[in-house]
């Protein structure tokens, strides 16, 4: 049983977790995350930390991958990944012999599902004009999105979208006049997103690939 009287709960959340009510907090156990919604696969960064000078333990309890980047007496910096559904985080501290832990929700999104590349028309004569046009449907939550047309590995246009209230829909469209060696190359769309200003992220996904046929 818990000193706090508690049953029912994980085991390894019942040295960490004081229960409602029933015990006086001594001190404070504070988490911040990098960001509140991710992308599946993504990594980021997590602090746990306290108001406790000298705590004896500290850490983050969670299913995912965790490193430990740095720490020091008050604070621990960890590098979180392969997220791949909404999950809690759980950062504790123990001082004085007491036990406290916060706990934190992150969401799991999947803002880039899609990413459509096409070629209009997909059979031009040298010296022609065809459009290429890029899209990615509804996306939400996001601080930037860029959409980048390439062309093998040379870039042809790139557009930046920046945060709105609402979801939207991102196209970029680019046109061109056809060259006799462009059939020898592959057209396709990254999509780069950034969740949040404050971090360095970045989620990128690349379309399926587009040959255009050209004649003449």
């Amino acid at each position: 049983m818990s000193p706090c009287g508690c049953w029912g709960l994980p085991v390894v959340l019942l040295a960490l977790l004081c229960c409602p009510g029933s015990c006086e907090t001594a001190f404070e156990v504070y988490v911040q995350s990098e960001v509140l919604t991710v992308e599946s696969g993504m990594t980021w960064k997590v602090n746990c930390s306290t108001n406790c000078t000298e705590p004896e333990m500290g850490g983050l309890e969670t299913s995912l991958t965790k490193n430990l980047l740095d720490e020091q007496a008050q604070w621990k910096q960890f590098l979180v990944s392969n997220v791949s559904q909404d999950i809690d985080l759980h950062c504790y501290f123990i001082c004085s012999g007491e036990q406290q832990l916060k706990t934190l929700n992150i969401g799991t999104s999947y803002l880039l599902e899609q990413v459509l590349l096409k070629l209009q028309p997909t059979r031009v004569a040298v010296g022609t004009w065809f459009t290429i046009e890029c899209r990615v449907p509804a996306v939400e939550a996001f601080e930037s999105l860029t959409l980048i047309l390439l062309r093998g590995k040379e870039t042809l246009h790139r557009k930046t979208f920046e945060k709105t209230p609402g979801p939207q829909e991102a196209v970029a469209t680019y046109q061109r006049l056809a060259h006799r060696n462009d059939s020898h190359h592959n057209f396709s769309c990254r999509a780069e997103l950034s969740l949040h200003s404050h971090s360095r992220e970045v989620i990128f996904r690349i379309s399926e690939p587009r040959m255009l046929d050209v004649y003449g």
